[in-house]
């Protein structure tokens, strides 16, 4: 009875906070945190963290990837980092970048270091967006200290690299050519008034009010001529403000606040900004999943343009997220974990499978946008799926849950949750042009039904 109710009363929440047109939070599958986008061969990923459902602090264990190429669906790719990775940490998998260079991919993070007893900067290699990842030099390429998080990093039109990090205090150091060593000292930018709403926090009079503060959360970047460092700030709870400067080192002048104080339901917030397709990306976190808070936080995006002087518009938080800059292939095939915005699943990954859906029930279902049928249409449609138990269907359905029934897939056991078979089943004629598909989930209700690897439509 206990279970059930709690079933009920996240089905109530999600209904409540998740209105029809909703994109954000862009991850329904589990909370994600600390947004940090980059893009590469004309994909957009995004790396976070991940709180764990439950938790009374930020008890934080893996960093994770999704990506996009349409801005609307996406792909989980699973945890492909995480403190196991460093055999010098031993907890708090907090807020992390990527960036690439010469076809590698450094991946700086920051957690806590056994070593030195303190949070610490560390880093990754891979030869992908997504991994796999391992720890780059075997040690903290910085550490010694409590405010030593959230890393960010940009590599300047010159070449050269650096790095920020830093709660309260804001430290920075350029980064060899390598990526995995500091060049010269790490300095700390002198906080003012002037430069970032306030002094240095030691140098802060107690209960004198500032025109702002910084916290935490920084996020360094070129446009043109001028350099940004976005941050969290305020304190608890945070907004997000800006300083805008001349070069990589300041000097530094405070302009004002991006996403005010308002209700994204955590006290906390991480943002980040990108350019793709044309169009600028503010992504941030909030506490808008069922069960979610300052501790259970998911990442969200807005679209925005530049004043014309290059400063910030006022960004607030919406549910309804992102407008589409593509369209999805439905004749190839098209990972489940591919997601525009989900209801009751969940996704797992498996070393040979690949990340795939999981925790089906009866009335979940799975929401795909802007899939382009074509004048033609499909005749069919093909899925993978396995379940250990009784099975289940898969109504599939165009532009809403209850919309128009377009084919059914029935799933029976196949001997196991890993144990993948291929279903088949016919599409009603006239299915053409661009759709939001649902894949809606149905069985015996309060038992999972099966897993779901990967679907197509054929012609």
């Amino acid at each position: 009875m206990k279970n059930a109710l709690k079933y009920i009363a996240a089905a109530i929440a999600a209904a409540a906070v998740w209105p029809a047109a909703a994109q954000n939070p862009i991850v329904q599958t589990c909370y994600t945190t600390d947004p940090a986008p980059m893009v590469h061969d004309g994909r957009l990923y995004v790396y976070t963290g991940h709180d764990e459902d439950g938790a009374d602090f930020f008890w934080m264990q893996e960093w994770r990837v999704y990506s996009t190429e349409d801005m609307v669906n996406w792909t989980d790719h699973g945890s492909p980092l995480a403190i196991e990775s460093f055999e010098w940490g031993d907890d708090r998998a907090w807020a992390a970048q990527c960036v690439e260079r010469n076809g590698k991919f450094y991946w700086y993070v920051c957690l806590h270091s056994k070593l030195s007893n303190t949070m610490a900067i560390g880093v990754a290699v891979g030869d992908s967006p997504t991994g796999p990842f391992k720890d780059a030099i075997g040690k903290p390429l910085y550490e010694g200290s409590w405010d030593y998080i959230d890393p960010t990093v940009f590599i300047d039109n010159d070449g050269r690299a650096y790095l920020y990090w830093g709660n309260p205090n804001i430290y920075f150091a350029e980064l060899n050519a390598d990526m995995v060593s500091l060049k010269g000292e790490v300095r700390k930018l002198d906080q003012t008034t002037e430069s970032f709403g306030a002094p240095n926090p030691e140098e802060r009079v107690k209960g004198e009010k500032y025109t702002d503060t910084y916290t935490e959360g920084p996020w360094f970047y070129r446009r043109g001529d001028d350099y940004y460092l976005l941050y969290a700030a305020g304190g608890v709870p945070e907004h997000i403000a800006y300083s805008m400067g001349e070069g990589p080192a300041g000097p530094w002048r405070y302009v004002g606040e991006i996403m005010p104080l308002q209700d994204t339901g955590s006290f906390t917030n991480h943002c980040a900004v990108i350019d793709y397709k044309g169009n600028s990306y503010f992504f941030y976190h909030t506490g808008k999943l069922p069960g979610g808070g300052g501790f259970g936080r998911s990442v969200a995006v807005e679209q925005f343009t530049y004043n014309d002087d290059g400063t910030f518009p006022v960004i607030n938080a919406t549910a309804e997220g992102v407008a589409p800059v593509g369209t999805l292939d439905p004749y190839v095939r098209v990972e489940a974990e591919t997601i525009a915005f989900s209801s009751g699943v969940g996704t797992e990954p498996n070393a040979k499978t690949g990340v795939y859906v999981s925790d089906t029930h009866d009335g979940d279902w799975i929401k795909v946008r802007e899939v382009d049928f074509g004048a033609a249409g499909p005749d069919g449609l093909r899925v993978a799926a396995a379940s250990a138990l009784r099975g289940g269907r898969i109504e599939v359905r165009l532009d809403s849950v209850d919309g128009r029934l377009i084919s059914v897939v029935e799933i029976p056991s196949t001997g196991g949750w890993e144990s993948w078979k291929t279903f088949k089943a016919d599409v009603e004629a006239g299915v053409t042009g661009v759709h939001d598909l649902y894949f809606v989930f149905n069985g015996r209700k309060g038992c999972k039904l099966f897993n779901l690897d990967w679907w197509r439509f054929y012609e």
